[in-house]
């Protein structure tokens, strides 16, 4: 099988081949360089390579000094002597020779260094090849490379630009992120111009850099020769590829530009649902003309401009929409209280990424009361959007109406909260109410889930006032729990009773009771005056940030030229309880004596008994009998008869008798003033008596 094998295959005569040939067919030549002699031998067809004829060339390395530049010449021999020092055993290098039509073409060399037992290099034995077409195709990869490079950095104009927009939430953002350096930067523009359109003109809204304004265009018309104008008009982009093409084409507005080396433009439409809004131009200094794909990148760069601006416009409507419904829900003014300062403030949440929800449902009030008492609201509905906002303002009416209706602090949180869980809304809310009497320093407070308030003493100081309290507003009537504790602290003169929602307290990372320290720290180191003081609290909690909204409401009783009660007494009296009621009379009697009014004594214990047999003839319940003295511009003695019937006193005939019917009259005739508040489901009947002297 060998034999057959063998004699099977044709051999050509010339097999194997002679290097010269195999050289030759891939257009290589060879040398041969003598160190020792300095001779360089050549063959044929690196002769050819060096575009030099036989007898040319002498084998002479310099001999082909006319054939290689200087320079070249001088980085081959660099590179050559460096292989033969370090030891190597070949070097490689790139080098260019100039053919005899004066055309520079680029060759390629391999030597391999021959050296003898003790290292000296004795020869250099190589090749030479025509490197023109291996470059010509990496030199095609590297533009291909540098065109790709270009792409990518072009699109990461739109990418970075669209990043830095993605945070702006205003079209004032939206601004600011263009005009920054960097923003022009990404951009590549030397500066920078946008406009928006209003009302069939466009408003300049924005150029940087500072000193790049033309006089003239803050308001332009969409009909006039500019090149916005044109964007917007055409709603397609408007390329500038040279400074004569700017002058020649918008000869009003070039003249204002040419102290900034302008070269070249590109004004893009602000398009969004086929309308445009508005149009941006972008101004080079570096450059002129744009590519097919630069002019896709810029369009697409106008569009992601266009859609920041929608949403930015968007974020703003219903951040006005969003405002006006908070504000038509908080009280629009606060009423003047005698014997009291007051300040209010509120502060929208800040949510990052929530378009249109820096709202929520905080909430503070101030209501007038009869004789002379005011009750103060703090609340919080559950949620930060417009839905908050709204159940807040429901909730604020009905506790407002409540309350004046004169029912006490515990029935208007009871009913508050009914009403919450009757408007079939998921939302709950806290709230605290304190109903204070001025007069006297009273505050009687409920509370339904909510934070504690803190009182300012005389001297600074500030305390934490533990409320006992009910459920939150809404879950109270779910559970079917619906009792809320009042709770009864005096503020003394001077004194200021201050209520917050928990955003001005919460802090990320701390719990509540660290945050109630670090307020009440704050308020005692505040200013005096109570506006001040909520200023600074307010700038605080602006300073801290998050996500919360506050509500902050802060009440000063003033000192001693206001009305205020010297001694306050009050007696329950039973129906059907003798006893009580004697005491009650005998609670009269020794007040009066100890008060300095014992010339009025038996005018007051008379119309006293009076107010206290009529409650409990004509009503089913107890009576509550309340005694005080005012002082003011005159001394003046207070008593107030409370019972549960919700009917007004009338003046009636005297009966046969000749006695039923004259209480009304006699109260007219012994007192100074006489009244009835509504209170709650009952009424009070008070009268007062100008008593001399002093407490």
């Amino acid at each position: 099988m060998a034999d057959r094998g063998v004699s099977a295959l044709s051999v050509p005569d010339d097999w194997p081949a002679h290097p010269d040939p195999i050289l030759a067919l891939n257009r290589m030549g060879s040398f041969d360089w003598d160190l020792d002699t300095g001779l360089m031998h050549m063959d044929a067809q690196a002769h050819e390579v060096f575009d030099v004829r036989p007898d040319e060339y002498d084998d002479h390395p310099e001999t082909l000094a006319k054939r290689v530049p200087p320079g070249e010449s001088r980085r081959l021999d660099t590179a050559v002597s460096q292989a033969l020092k370090d030891g190597s055993e070949n070097y490689g290098a790139y080098f260019r020779i100039r053919r005899r039509d004066g055309s520079l073409r680029w060759t390629h060399t391999q030597g391999y260094i021959r050296r003898d037992h003790t290292g000296r290099p004795r020869r250099i034995i190589g090749i030479v090849r025509d490197a023109t077409p291996e470059l010509a195709e990496s030199d095609a990869r590297s533009d291909e490379a540098a065109r790709g490079e270009a792409r990518r950095q072009q699109t990461s104009v739109v990418e970075l630009t669209t990043a830095a927009l993605a945070h702006a939430r205003t079209v004032q953002d939206v601004i600011d992120v263009l005009k920054d350096t960097h923003g022009l930067t990404h951009l590549g523009a030397t500066s920078l111009v946008m406009g928006l359109v209003e009302a069939g003109r466009i408003r300049l809204v924005a150029e940087g850099p500072a000193d790049s304004f033309v006089p003239g265009t803050r308001i332009t018309r969409i009909d006039e020769p500019y090149p916005m104008s044109e964007a917007v008009r055409t709603l397609g982009p408007c390329f500038i590829e040279s400074p004569e093409e700017f002058a020649e084409r918008y000869p009003i507005l070039w003249p204002h530009l040419t102290g900034l080396n302008i070269t070249s433009a590109a004004y893009l439409p602000l398009i969004v649902q086929a309308r445009p809004i508005g149009a941006i131009g972008l101004l080079y200094s570096d450059r002129r003309g744009f590519t097919p794909e630069e002019r896709n990148i810029l369009v697409a760069l106008g569009s992601s401009i266009a859609q920041s601006l929608q949403r930015a416009m968007f974020y703003e409507q219903e951040m006005d929409l969003a405002q006006g419904l908070q504000q038509a829900m908080l009280p629009r003014t606060i009423p003047s209280v005698p014997g009291a300062d007051v300040a209010v403030r509120y502060r929208a949440a800040t949510i990052g990424g929530s378009v249109g929800r820096d709202i929520g449902g905080d909430w503070y009030d101030l209501i007038p009361l009869p004789g002379g008492r005011v009750g103060a609201v703090i609340g919080d509905v559950q949620g930060h959007d417009t839905h908050a906002a709204a159940v807040m303002g429901q909730l604020r009416i009905v506790l407002r109406a409540y309350a004046a209706e004169g029912h006490t602090p515990a029935t208007v949180m009871a009913r508050a909260s009914v009403f919450l869980h009757e408007l079939d809304t998921d939302r709950s809310a806290t709230c605290l109410y304190a109903e204070a009497d001025l007069s006297t320093g009273v505050l009687q407070m409920v509370r339904a889930g909510h934070i504690d308030p803190l009182v300012r003493h005389t001297d600074g100081s500030c305390r934490r006032v533990t409320v006992p309290g009910g459920l939150p507003l809404g879950l109270s009537a779910e559970f079917g729990r619906l009792d809320y504790p009042v709770s009864t602290v005096e503020l003394d003169p001077d004194e200021t009773l201050l209520l917050c929602t928990d955003g001005l307290v919460e802090q990320p990372g701390a719990d509540l009771d660290d945050g109630m320290r670090t307020l009440t720290a704050l308020v005692d180191t505040g200013p005096d005056d109570v506006r001040d003081l909520a200023d600074r609290l307010i700038d605080v909690a602006a300073e801290r940030g998050g996500d919360d909204d506050v509500a902050l409401l802060l009440l000063r009783r003033r000192g001693p030229d206001t009305p205020r009660s010297g001694r306050r007494l009050q007696r329950h009296v039973a129906p059907g309880d003798p006893a009580a009621l004697a005491e009650a009379r005998h609670m009269i009697r020794t007040a009066v004596g100890v008060w300095g009014a014992r010339e009025r004594a038996d005018d007051i214990e008379l119309v006293a008994d009076e107010l206290i047999t009529n409650a409990l003839m004509h009503t089913e319940g107890s009576a509550i009998v309340t005694l005080r003295t005012l002082t003011g511009s005159e001394r003046r003695l207070r008593v107030e008869v409370e019972d549960s019937s919700s009917a007004l006193p009338r003046r009636r005939e005297a009966g046969e008798s000749g006695v039923s019917g004259r209480g009304l009259l006699l109260v007219e005739l012994l007192t100074d003033v006489w009244g009835v508040e509504a209170r709650g489901g009952g009424k009070a009947v008070w009268c007062e008596f100008v008593v001399p002297g002093q407490d």
